[in-house]
């Protein structure tokens, strides 16, 4: 249960990072940029030793590691 819970979380993250960037996707793109920018953004954040231990905080991560992987992707695909 716990496991569908996060991954409905991770998927309301990056459905929020999306619309912050302007992408446009299916439901599963948005799981995969809130699972990757939860990870992308626990790396980043835990560097300046930052450690996430609140919902908001996870929220505020996975968002903001979310936005940094769309950028990445679109630097890329150029």
């Amino acid at each position: 249960m716990i496991l569908l819970i996060s991954l409905a979380l991770s998927a309301a993250f990056g459905y929020v990072a999306a619309q912050l960037m302007g992408l446009r996707g299916k439901w599963y793109i948005y799981l995969l940029l809130g699972l990757a920018g939860g990870l992308v953004g626990s790396i980043l954040f835990g560097f300046i030793g930052f450690s996430a231990d609140s919902l908001m905080a996870n929220a505020i991560v996975s968002i903001v590691g979310s936005c940094l992987v769309i950028f990445l992707y679109r630097q890329l695909m150029k």
